[in-house]
């Protein structure tokens, strides 16, 4: 059935069973490609339907829908009039693994880093108005996403302006590990209280049957009645309280369902949310028993679901997460934190083996890095670890919480540096200038995972204020791991190889490819030099090599 679909508009056409076949199809080229090129496997699998119903219901590219994040629209990049370009996905080159306005019209609006949909729909909406057009806007935010500060303030400003909108929330109570916190559990309530939904919609389509007059005052009564119906059945309903009208759950793989509410939705005027339940990894047994896993990997056997092995040298993660736990063991005031990513930042062996000092906030760098804060000032050593394209959210709290304190929070950057196929808003590439300019903070970055360790270490060791060291994405070199590792004295460099002439200065993970181009270079024989410490820099050593070389 795909191979009869090129846009949105090929949909409309198609009876619910080839819908159905149309998803089917959906899945099966999602599991190719992203067997062979990596990528958001589950959270894609579990959306396929929805694609499906808003391409069904709704006249895109005039009606806008915006995906938060984007890792749930590769079914919507396939049907959108990128398929024959899709095996290029996440390849130099090819299609972006997010949404991207420069790619296609139908990406209304790019985004790669959670909670950032619901404000900018609320701002197409204002210009739609202003414009005095006539389309509709529709969000697809996941339940992860909603943890986001960024996502509630929208949520709140939508009820204040009541813009006509529609929300759609993607529940399928994860977002890349685990949900965590109260709203988490305020959407499980949700859920075991849909009589209230039906309960309420029933009575208002009846008192809309009554003549004109007594139907006005019959809904106005009926109102005030629902407002205690609802705080019976539905304790402290969160999106009603906003302003913001409240459907659902229903089920988010209900093809026939979906479309019915989505078209009765469409009629209905200002802001309202629809809540679907999905399943992450539907329709791939692997995904859908190892939803956490499959939210993102590399290749994998699509048979089985098993990634393919690169090799048994751990990933700097891993390294991270082990010797953080195992200085833990020995110092009861180490603090592990996270923000939604204890697997990515190899934080669950923390959380496995120390669970009452880990922490994972949900998607909310901002509250972890001022959470971090508070900790601190108490005594304790919290190790906040943040991907280092999700630290750029928390820049004020850097400043303002931590550093102008001088406060000790350690910084864990993981995949700092190009980071391949996620793109331009995942590469880490803004650490080393944004961390060098704050007061007060010491910036470190490793040339291998031994190294790491060290640097672990000697963020545990540092009191006097904030530390950061940011190392990449990936497996380490393979060198000889530290059963003890020893901090690294603040400040100091090292000298690798000894030359003349030319000196190279490295930080990183580019310490190892400088040492391997001096054994191409001919006649020149430089001198390398591992910069591990980006701030501050070792001054002593540096005006002693300047002395020496005539090209830095």
């Amino acid at each position: 059935m795909l191979e009869k679909v090129d846009f949105p508009s090929d949909v409309k056409g198609l009876s619910i069973k080839e819908l159905q076949e149309l998803a089917s199809d959906l899945r099966k080229e999602i599991i190719r490609v992203t067997s062979k090129n990596g990528g958001h496997v589950a959270p894609n699998l579990g959306a396929v339907e929805l694609v499906i119903a808003l391409a069904y219901v709704f006249d895109q590219p005039v009606d806008k829908v915006i995906w938060d994040v984007g890792h749930q629209a590769y079914a919507h990049k396939l049907i959108t009039g990128r398929k024959k370009a899709f095996d290029t996905l996440r390849q130099y080159g090819g299609i972006s693994g997010f949404l991207k306005r420069d790619e296609s019209i139908y990406d209304v609006f790019g985004a790669g880093h959670a909670s950032t949909s619901i404000s900018a729909a609320l701002g197409f909406s204002v210009s739609r108005d202003m414009k005095k057009e006539d389309h509709h806007i529709v969000v697809v935010v996941g339940d992860g996403a909603l943890t986001g500060g960024m996502a509630l303030e929208g949520l709140n400003q939508l009820g204040h302006l009541r813009k006509n909108m529609l929300v759609i929330l993607n529940d399928n109570k994860m977002s890349i590990s685990p949900n965590v916190g109260g709203l988490k559990n305020y959407l499980i309530k949700l859920q075991s209280a849909p009589v209230y939904n039906r309960l309420k919609d029933d009575v208002w389509d009846l008192l809309g049957k009554l003549p004109a007059g007594l139907s006005q005052k019959a809904r106005e009564a009926a109102s005030k009645v629902s407002e205690g119906l609802k705080n019976l059945l539905v304790p402290n309903l969160l999106f009603e309280e906003l302003g913001i009208r409240y459907f659902g759950p229903i089920d988010g793989h209900n093809l026939p369902e979906l479309i019915e509410i989505l078209k009765k939705l469409k009629n209905i005027k200002g802001p309202k949310l629809l809540h679907v339940l999905t399943v992450k990894g539907k329709g791939f047994e692997p995904a859908e028993k190892m939803p956490t896993l499959f939210h993102g990997l590399g290749k994998y056997d699509p048979e089985t679901g098993r990634p393919l092995k690169k090799g048994e040298t751990p990933s700097y993660s891993k390294v991270f997460g082990r010797t953080l736990t195992d200085l833990g063991k020995t110092d009861q005031k180490v603090i592990a934190i996270t923000a939604a990513m204890p697997e990515g930042t190899g934080l669950d062996i923390f959380r496995e083996e120390i669970p009452e000092r880990f922490y994972d906030v949900g998607i909310a760098e901002q509250h972890a890095v001022t959470f971090a804060a508070g900790m601190a000032a108490s005594g304790l050593k919290p190790f906040c670890a943040i991907y280092s394209t999700f630290l750029q959210r928390a820049f004020d709290q850097i400043i303002h919480d931590v550093a102008i304190q001088n406060l000790p929070v350690k910084f864990a950057l993981d995949r700092g540096g190009i980071v391949g196929e996620d793109g331009p808003t995942h590469h880490g590439v803004f650490d080393l200038s944004y961390l060098r300019i704050i007061p007060n903070m010491i910036v470190m970055a490793p040339k291998d995972e031994a190294e790491l360790q060290r640097m672990i270490k000697t963020a545990l060791d540092y009191d006097e204020g904030p530390i950061a060291f940011r190392y990449p994405r990936g497996r380490g070199l393979g060198v000889k791991l530290y059963e003890k590792p020893e901090p690294i004295p603040i400040g100091t460099w090292e000298v690798l190889k000894e030359g003349e002439d030319v000196l190279i200065l490295a930080v990183g993970s580019m310490v190892q490819p400088s040492l391997e181009a001096t054994e191409l270079l001919k006649g020149i024989n430089p001198t390398v030099v591992n910069a591990r410490f980006i701030k501050p820099i070792d001054e002593e050593l540096l005006r002693k090599l300047i002395k020496n070389h005539k090209i830095i």
